[in-house]
Parts: structure tokens; sequence; C-alpha cells
């Protein structure tokens, strides 16, 4: 009997230890872009929320450049033992392996899926001066003068520049891709008149809409933004399109399933949280909280829906 008792007390220590030292590892979150940028406010409110959940150390660790590689490379390489994990918008993991030839990862053997956080709609907006007001108008003005067809987005090789393909294939029009170097200056151009449209996230064109400078013709979910409930989709406008831009959670490959499971129950969990939640609503994102097999099939399906969009654009970035 007294034998049995010290293994027991044995267990009971070890296990303590074990849960003890759990609770004290630092758990890195990863995010590929610098310090105030979206995607880094976002990091740092669902990490604030998954510290206590997980009752350990959460730290935001921004790894920007190369458009998100420099940061989504750092933790593919880093060891499967839950000590990093990554915050990213869909474009590295989507975007990235079909324009970049020699990409230094792949997202479905480098990586797995912990928990899709959230979706953010794209939109479609003219400037004020372009005498068009619906979306079908504005393919009938570039039908009728081209001048009208360039559009702009923040980067070339972005979300946005490939939904510009696939609404430009979508309606039978030549348009033309303007990229800029980041959303400022997009806003600007379409501002000044500088540019006839803009292809960019919902969220950054309400400044301008409100102010009277720029018109919102369509939004690419498959259902209205909340944020927009009278901007039209572009299905409803008669193009049969969608996409939906997301961020979600990944851990490298071979981490711990069960590690996978409690980093997706807290991130999950601080989503859902009713003060966190209605801080996303209110940055223009729409919330979704799924675990890792629903963004296992999120990832394959936008992986696939986007490859022929990119190849069809023939972009090729620099390496």
């Amino acid at each position: 009997m007294a034998i049995f008792l010290r293994a027991v007390i044995l267990a009971v220590v070890f296990l303590a230890a074990a849960q003890a030292s759990a609770q004290d590892k630092i758990l890195r979150i990863v995010v590929a872009y610098p310090p105030g940028a979206s995607s880094d406010i976002i990091t740092r409110l669902i990490a604030d929320k998954m510290r206590v959940a997980l009752g350990q150390p959460v730290i935001v660790d921004n790894k920007p450049g190369a458009g998100g590689i420099v940061g989504t490379e750092a933790v593919k390489n880093a060891a499967p033992d839950g000590g990093t994990i990554l915050f990213t918008p869909l474009a590295p993991m989507v975007a990235f392996p079909h324009s970049y030839a020699k990409l230094r990862y792949d997202p479905f053997n480098d990586f797995e899926p912990i928990a899709h956080l959230t979706d953010f709609q794209l939109a479609f907006g003219v400037g004020a001066q372009v005498p068009a007001r619906t979306l079908a108008g504005y393919v009938a003005l570039v039908k009728t003068d081209p001048g009208y067809s360039n559009y702009a987005s923040a980067a070339a090789g972005s979300l946005p520049h490939f939904f510009g393909v696939m609404f430009g294939q979508a309606a039978g029009i030549e348009l033309t891709h303007i990229p800029y170097k980041g959303t400022a200056p997009v806003l600007t151009a379409l501002a000044g008149g500088e540019i006839a449209a803009a292809m960019t996230v919902l969220s950054d064109l309400d400044s301008l809409v409100q102010g009277g400078k720029a018109r919102l013709l369509a939004v690419s979910g498959a259902k209205r933004a909340p944020s927009a409930p009278d901007v039209p989709t572009f299905g409803e406008s008669g193009y049969a399109i969608e996409g939906n831009a997301w961020y979600a959670l990944f851990a490298p490959a071979k981490t711990p399933a069960a590690t996978i499971v409690r980093y997706a129950q807290a991130a999950i969990d601080a989503v859902k949280s009713p003060d966190l939640n209605q801080r996303l609503v209110g940055m223009g994102l729409e919330p979704t909280a799924y675990g890792p097999v629903e963004l296992a099939a999120i990832l394959r399906r936008d992986y696939d829906k986007w490859g022929p969009v990119i190849r069809a654009s023939g972009f090729r970035p620099e390496q």
C-alpha cells in the first residue's frame, strides 16, 4: 500500500509540474507585418484574450518583410513545440504559392491549421467624379470610354489586384491594374481623381465614402457586408464572382494535436467574447471562430479557387 501511495503522489507531482511548465511557457504569435498595421492590432487584441484563457505569457512578435513572407517562413522554421504560431491574412497562404516561383514554404505541408478567426470583404469603389452609380453602369462606361478602365490596389500581387482580374473576366472588359505602395496612396489618388476606381479592403474606403469623395459599387462576399448593407454584392450586380479575405492562426507542421486544440479553443473563445467581437465588427471584420478542420477546408477551397485567377493574370513578382 505504501508503495502504491508513493506512486500516486509521484504521479500527481509530475502532472502538476508538467501543467506548471506549460503555463510558464511563452507563446509567441508572429505577425508578418509592422506594428500599427491592421493585422498587428487584431493580433494584439486576440493575444490579450488568449493570455488569460491559457494562463501563460503570450507575446506578439512583428516580423515584417516581403509582403508577409519573412514572418511566414520564420514560423515554418520554428520548433513545433507550441512556442510559436502565425497570425496571417489569406494572401501568404493562398495567393503567394501561385505567384512566387521560388517560395520556401508550402501552406499544406509546412503548417498545421489552428483557427479561422474573421472574414473581411473587399470592395470596388469609384471616385466621385466618375459618372457611374452601379457596377453595370461602370462596365458600360468602360466599354464606351477605356479611360475609365484603370483600377488601383495597394500592391501588385495582392488579393484586391487578383479580384480585379476576376471582375474584368466576369464582365468581359479589359481592366488595367495600377499598383500603389500601400492603401494610403490609393485613397489619395482616388479622392483626387488620379485614378477612376479602386479595389481594396472594404473598411479602407469608409472615410472617402463618408466624405463624399468616393462611391462603393459592390462588395466581394457571398452576402452583403454588415458594415455596408446598402451596397450590393458582385453576384447581386450580375457578376457571378465572390471571395472573402480572412485572418487565421497556423502552427509549424508536427505541432502536437493537443496543443493545436488548446490554442484553437482559446482563440475561438476570444473571438466569441462579446467585447472583442464587437470591436472586430467595428473594424469592418466578420468574426467566424472556426476550428482546425474548418480552416483546413477553407484553405484548400480558396487555394484552388484563386490559382486559375492568379495564373490568368500573368503576374510574377520579383523574387
